[in-house]
Formats: C-alpha cells, sequence, structure tokens
C-alpha cells in the first residue's frame, strides 16, 4: 500500500469521507506550502514557514472563507524587528558588493532556500554562482534558472552552507583571494569577521505584513507555531468576532502512539546534543543572538535612546510596491559613490548590512555605528 500521495497545488483532495485539504503556495522555500483543512471541526489554515504577499488575498481558497483557527508562523512577530522586502534585501546585498569591487562573494545559505537572492544576484552582476555539485543538481530539479555551476572559478559568486561562513573560513579564503562572506537572515547575529556582512534578508513574514495578514483574514483564533504569548496581544484586535463552539481535535490512537514514541526519541536525542555540546570549548559557524537580548542591549546597555518616532516598516521598504528602493541601478563597481563598507569590527559585535538613509531611520543607522 502507498502512503505517500503528491497533492496538486491550488487544488482541493479529500482525505477519507469527512477531511479536505488544499494546498496553497506560501511563498517561502521552493515547494514549501500551507495546508487548509476543512471538516467537522471547522477550517483549519495552517501557514507552516511562509512570507505573507498581497497576491495571497487573491487566492480564491481563502477570499471570503471563515478561518476558525489560524496556526500563524510567527517568526518575526515583534514589534520592534522591522524587516525590508527580500527585493530590497537584494539590493542592499547589491550595494554592498559594488562597495568591494576586487573582492569574491561567498554567500552562506541552508540546504534549501534564498535560491532567488542568487538568481537575481547572477543576473545582476553578470556572473556564474558557483555552488557545489550536490546542490547544482538540486537546483536544476528545481529548474531554476541557468545560473549556477560546480566548475571551480568559472564565477566570482560562491554559495555555501551557512556554516561555512566563519573566521578560520574567511582568514583561509582572504590568504588566496580579498573576499567577503554575506550572511542572508533577518536574525540578529555574532559577527567573527570583520568581512561578515549580514543582510536582512528572510524568507518569514515580517511583523507587518503579519499584521496586514491577520486584519485581511480575520480568523476566529490564533495559535502560534512559535511559542509565544505576544503573539496573541498583537493579533487579538484583528479576530473575528464570530466565535462558535468547535469540537475537538481527536487524534487516533495510532497516531498518538507514534507521536509518543517520536517525543520519547526526540528527547533522547537532545540529552545527547546537549552532552556533546558542553564538551565544546569553541563554538562554530554562525552564532544567532537572542532578538530579545539583542533589542535590550541596543536600546539600553549601548546608551542609545530611542526616540519615539510614528514610522511603519515601508522606511526599510517591507511592503509590496514601495518605490524608495526602486532608484536607477548603478552602472557598475567603479561607479559606487558612497562608502566603503569593510571597516573592521570587533569580533562578537552584532552587525547588520549599512544601507542608505533614505531607507532606514536615524537611530537604527546609530546602531550600526554609521552615525
Amino acid at each position: 500500500m502507498c502512503w505517500i500521495r503528491p497533492l496538486e497545488v491550488g487544488q482541493s483532495h479529500a482525505l477519507g469521507e469527512e477531511v479536505t485539504v488544499t494546498l496553497l503556495d506560501s511563498n517561502h522555500c521552493p515547494g514549501s506550502v500551507m495546508f487548509l483543512f476543512e471538516g467537522a471541526f471547522g477550517t483549519i489554515l495552517y501557514t507552516g514557514d511562509f512570507r505573507y504577499t498581497g497576491a495571497m488575498q487573491h487566492e480564491p481558497a481563502l477570499r471570503g472563507r471563515r478561518i476558525d483557527r489560524l496556526y500563524l508562523d510567527n517568526t518575526h512577530c515583534r514589534l520592534r524587528q522591522p524587516l525590508p522586502s527580500r527585493h530590497c534585501a537584494t539590493r542592499q546585498a547589491a550595494r554592498l558588493i559594488r562597495a568591494h569591487p576586487s573582492h569574491h562573494v561567498v554567500v552562506g545559505v541552508y540546504s534549501l532556500g534564498k535560491e532567488a537572492l542568487l538568481v537575481d544576484l547572477a543576473v545582476e552582476f553578470g556572473t556564474w554562482v558557483v555552488v557545489s555539485p550536490s546542490r547544482l543538481e538540486q537546483m536544476r530539479l528545481l529548474e531554476l534558472p541557468n545560473v549556477f555551476t560546480a566548475e571551480e572559478g568559472a564565477g566570482w559568486i560562491r554559495a555555501v552552507d551557512v556554516a561555512e561562513i566563519r573566521w578560520d573560513t574567511l582568514v583561509s579564503w582572504n590568504t588566496l583571494h580579498p573576499t567577503i562572506a554575506i550572511l542572508p537572515t533577518g536574525r540578529p547575529v555574532k559577527v567573527t569577521h570583520p568581512n561578515i556582512y549580514p543582510i536582512p534578508y528572510s524568507d518569514h513574514s515580517s511583523f507587518s505584513e503579519l499584521c496586514e495578514f491577520v486584519k485581511w483574514l480575520r480568523p476566529c483564533s490564533i495559535i502560534p507555531i512559535i511559542r509565544d504569548n505576544m503573539c496573541q496581544v498583537y493579533f487579538q484586535k484583528y479576530l473575528s468576532s464570530d466565535h462558535q463552539a468547535l469540537p475537538d481535535l481527536r487524534i487516533p490512537k495510532p497516531v498518538q502512539e507514534s507521536l509518543q514514541q517520536q517525543s520519547k526519541t526526540k528527547t533522547q536525542r537532545t540529552v545527547c546534543q546537549q552532552a556533546l555540546f558542553k564538551r565544546r570549548s569553541v563554538s562554530q559557524g554562525v552564532v544567532y543572538e537572542s532578538p530579545e537580548k539583542y533589542t535590550e542591549e541596543s536600546d539600553g546597555s549601548r546608551g542609545i535612546k530611542v526616540p519615539q518616532q510614528n514610522f511603519c516598516e515601508s522606511a526599510f521598504c517591507a511592503k509590496e510596491g514601495c518605490t524608495g528602493c526602486h532608484a536607477s541601478k548603478e552602472k557598475g563597481k567603479e561607479e559606487l559613490s558612497g562608502e566603503q563598507s569593510g571597516a573592521a569590527i570587533a569580533p562578537g559585535a552584532v552587525r547588520q548590512l549599512p544601507v542608505s538613509d533614505e531607507h532606514v531611520p536615524s537611530h537604527w543607522l546609530a546602531k550600526i555605528g554609521l552615525v
């Protein structure tokens, strides 16, 4: 008996006689989807990892649909953590590259995701993106544009595993040729080398995008995928007042037993991982900072007083249709008129990529040392 059955995106599929599921594009990484379940338990939308876009409002399966439960990807559900759109983050990466015209560029990525960024940079600069043979095969399976190669030296932009972006590898690469590393992430990270540059490129929805999505969808209740009590507070005013009692979701006994076994295995694995972690004296690869810690340090211990300003994330071009970052293209690396961004930074400092004043509020520029 075949337990795996492929489902077409955008079509409703019957699961037995009482449940229907519809897969919707989640605008995250290639192949990622949201699940819309309908049955006696009501209507449930499980977003999984997703990046909201206004085009989702035109999705027939969601338009005018009552959503009883919304399982929401709340990765960036933090009021004081604005994110630019992916388009604007890509422009930031391009400006950084132009600021280092003689450098090779290494981009740290996970096994899946950020492919659009790599394609855009390859097209922007007219170069191949060098990847490993296995990643090249993956790109071909995804039917992405033909901008990737496994031939070393064929291009001056390379994509590597994010764990390779660390002090020792940067030192090694720079002994061969001047090299900068780009970390596309929406999370604050500890910078261990002055040539490592995080850019706020994320495949998860920004806070303002989450607000827009929930306000439009008006679900009866929200269950954050990541445990976070504040998520409920932020979106309470957008919830529908049309509540009705729904039957509890009963999990079949075989499924319960399977989940319990998985939980037991995960617990054992976690204990082993903790023991292994204690034996390591030096952390390797990318070290992410706690967003809450970063906010407190930035606003408090660093002595920076954040003025009370009424600005929205449009200053960061987070909303679609923003014209702030649609300036004319730069005509080449040699025509760069801005300042060089390669100033040394103490290891362990938290840094984001410098961007122009017109896109970023002044107090954020102060945090990254530009004013």
